[in-house]
């Protein structure tokens, strides 16, 4: 174990953590965008709404996301499109997700008992009025814990968009080993660097699950 090497290359891991981090997050932030539009259509009696919505979750859950990645940073200059590497991987992990986060919301909606809009309605509030004041507030109780899988999933999902240059872990260490040759350290380090990501997530996300429980 080369400890030397891990001194001199640990501050540029720490800022590519830094940068895996905010890639995360704002992905994160597009996916549940995605996820609670998608899921308010899946359950639309409205087929132009629905159809779509379908649509996507199947496309995006049936083709890998490195296929998509490259879709949209290669391919996208075809079609007008053209991203850098940093935004072009918010896009793909944040569409890729938000059709995972689409079924997590349909199914924690569903799961809200369903004489709850019919009281709300009785109240005389609209579907969307009593969608936004009443089912959804109870359904995030019951999204935490699958949008917390998501969460871990796609930290750890965001070392591929490295296969399109955004200077992530997985990419900081592929580039350390071309020159050092010594793949056995820098891995190691970037994988202890996402195991510190995917815990202080983990732990905020418990947190956050737990001051729900209180609430139901």
């Amino acid at each position: 174990m080369d400890y030397d090497l891990i001194g001199r290359v640990f501050v540029y891991f720490a800022m590519a953590a830094g940068i895996t981090v905010e890639l995360s997050f704002l992905s994160m932030c597009l996916g549940l965008g995605l996820g609670l539009t998608g899921a308010l259509c899946k359950l639309s009696p409205n087929r132009w709404l629905e159809m779509p919505a379908r649509l996507y979750v199947s496309v995006f859950r049936g083709t890998p996301c490195l296929i998509q990645l490259f879709v949209i940073y290669f391919g996208g200059p075809q079609i007008g499109l053209q991203l850098e590497p940093f935004p072009a991987g918010v896009l793909g992990l944040g569409i890729n997700i938000g059709a995972y986060m689409t079924e997590s919301i349909r199914g924690a909606i569903l799961a809200v008992e369903r004489g709850q809009m019919e009281a709300a309605r009785s109240l005389g509030l609209s579907k969307s009025r009593a969608m936004v004041k009443v089912i959804l507030p109870q359904a995030a109780c019951l999204m935490v814990r699958p949008l917390g899988v998501n969460t871990i999933a796609l930290i750890k999902g965001s070392s591929l968009v490295s296969a399109i240059s955004v200077l992530e872990l997985t990419y900081t260490a592929h580039r350390y080993i071309s020159s050092t040759y010594r793949p056995f350290e820098l891995f190691i380090l970037a994988a202890l660097f996402y195991l510190l990501i995917i815990s202080i997530a983990s732990f905020f996300i418990r947190k956050l699950d737990q001051r729900f429980v209180l609430l139901m």
